[in-house]
């Protein structure tokens, strides 16, 4: 894994300085500015169509933006690859399920730990030395720490397109932790889940971010407004591309701009009254 220093809490993990993107004449980001400090939840919310999953594209480098500039761990990373990226430390879920539905459980977390096997095509075709040693070595991280933590020993044996939809979004954040990521970018985690399954996926983003063993900072995209103002310590607010403000939970909530992004200008008044 590529290795740009290390930070310590409060530290800047990610930033972006003026990022412009457009498609034809839409202006997707319009100079957004981002502070993402190590150890924080970090969420960024706006109605649909605000720019949130555009931004999130150009942070791990599906996107280049047009204009400005992404750091992340100190390093100007607009020229980088996803993959490149993911060697940094930076993994993702998507807004959509990108599971392979054909392969088990396990096999799909599996896959998030390609950057970290190194054995080359012959010592992997015989089964010995480096190669059997990271086989053993990932088996019993994902088998002990992601299967545990996401409580999913039950299914690890499954195709994932037997699974109900709430357990494929347990599976898709497993993935994404079997790069046992620094940073994650968690794109509507909560969404399409009944009320049980949004506080279990609450709970898993927390123990992410506070337990020591993980300890990774996440940028969470989100419509659940309870959720985000309940677990994320700063608020990033986008509307058509522009960033309205980023602040505090309590800062964000008492915002008339935000209040009148989400409701309209006949309930802002109405919450006045």
């Amino acid at each position: 894994m590529v290795q740009v220093g290390e930070l310590t809490e409060g530290d800047t993990i990610l930033r972006l300085e003026d990022v412009h993107m457009s498609f034809g004449k839409v202006a997707a980001l319009a100079g957004i500015n981002l502070d993402v400090k190590k150890g924080h939840i970090h969420s960024i919310i706006g109605p649909n169509g605000a720019g949130k999953t555009v931004m999130m594209n150009c942070i791990n480098g599906l996107y280049r933006p047009q204009k400005g500039n992404i750091f992340l761990k100190g390093e100007k990373v607009n020229h980088l690859r996803p993959h490149k990226r993911a060697e940094m430390g930076l993994s993702r879920t998507f807004q959509k399920l990108e599971l392979f539905g054909g392969m088990t459980v396990l096999d799909n977390i599996r896959l998030g730990r390609h950057v970290h096997l190194k054995s080359g095509i012959i010592s992997g075709s015989i089964y010995v030395g480096k190669t059997k040693t990271e086989e053993i070595a990932t088996r019993e991280f994902i088998e002990e720490e992601i299967i545990d933590l996401l409580e999913i020993e039950s299914i690890r044996d499954k195709p994932a397109h037997m699974l109900p939809y709430g357990l494929q979004k347990r599976v898709e954040l497993g993935r994404a932790l079997a790069l046992d990521p620094e940073l994650v970018l968690l794109d509507e985690p909560l969404a399409g889940l009944n009320l049980e399954e949004v506080e279990d996926m609450a709970r898993f983003i927390l123990d992410i971010n506070e337990e020591k063993r993980w300890q990774v900072t996440c940028v969470l995209v989100e419509h659940d407004m309870g959720v985000v103002m309940d677990i994320s310590h700063r608020v990033n607010v986008l509307n058509f591309g522009n960033q309205i403000m980023d602040g505090t939970p309590e800062e964000v909530q008492a915002n008339p701009e935000v209040v009148k992004a989400y409701l309209g200008e006949e309930d802002l008044y109405s919450t006045r009254r």
